[in-house]
């Protein structure tokens, strides 16, 4: 299937590893012209080497994306580089603190900052650039912890917060011609990620996770996430608005640390 991305500007955060690198290369793939964002220059630059071999055009930019003034950078040196934004992927995300007793009201702040805000904050940043386009389209990288319950209840909350954005968003920006959605991945598995380093630490509670949880005996890879992002961002996709789409195998609870023994 043609997904229409040649010629298109897709725009990743956290684009320099996981699922986010998956994502920027899968849109290579389709033909986009591809920037992407990291907080250090190492991962951007590798990253940046595999995306060029898809023979499209690439840009890689240091940002932090909890920052106003940062995201702002980022949005204007990428529409500059590339030519303009047409699909924007927030997909920076991650969590502070354990728990309600064992986290801070910082730990809270800071994991809100990082996930919804950072939706908030480059979505309405990227309007303009989509405008200037005739439309466009945003997918927010949620997670099956925003509607699974989990012991992460500050990250849980901060995914389902993204949810109820992307269909609220829906409503305000449809009249200007932007889609957007959530795409909510189940557990992922990739080297250097969090499940990588659990299954090195904890290989006997991994397989049971692994075994009990997914119906298809395993947890899934980036380029399986990535396939479904590209096709709800591109134009083969136009007519998705507002969703939420989970993307995890029929996975049962999101954490291995459940129940039972693996508790332990």
């Amino acid at each position: 299937m043609d997904l229409g991305l040649q010629g298109k500007v897709v725009l990743v955060t956290g684009g320099s590893r996981g699922i986010g690198h998956a994502i920027a290369v899968q849109c290579a793939i389709e033909g986009a012209d591809v920037a992407i964002c990291a907080r250090t220059e190492a991962g951007l630059t590798d990253a940046l080497d595999l995306l060029r071999t898809q023979g499209t055009r690439v840009f890689g930019h240091i940002a932090d994306v909890t920052r106003s003034d940062e995201v702002t950078r980022l949005l204007r040196t990428s529409a500059e580089a590339l030519g303009g934004i047409d699909i924007l992927i927030d997909n920076v995300g991650g969590s502070e603190g354990k728990g309600l007793i064992g986290s801070t009201d910082e730990e809270w702040m800071r994991t809100f900052d990082l996930n919804v805000l950072h939706a908030v904050r480059i979505s309405r940043a990227v309007i303009p650039y989509m405008q200037q386009r005739g439309g466009g389209s945003i997918v927010i990288i949620s997670s099956i912890s925003g509607y699974k319950p989990s012991p992460s209840v500050q990250y849980g909350s901060a995914k389902a917060a993204e949810i109820f954005l992307s269909s609220a968003l829906a409503l305000e920006l449809g009249p200007l011609q932007i889609r957007i959605n959530t795409v909510c991945p189940g557990s992922t598995l990739f080297p250097g990620g969090g499940w990588g380093r659990y299954q090195q630490r904890h290989p006997e509670h991994f397989e049971q996770f692994q075994r009990e949880e997914f119906p298809l005996g395993r947890l899934a890879t980036p380029e399986e996430i990535a396939r479904v992002v590209a096709f709800v961002a591109s134009p083969a996709g136009g007519w998705i608005n507002g969703a939420m789409i989970p993307v995890d195998g029929g996975q049962q609870h999101p954490s291995a640390f459940q129940r039972g023994p693996i508790w332990k």
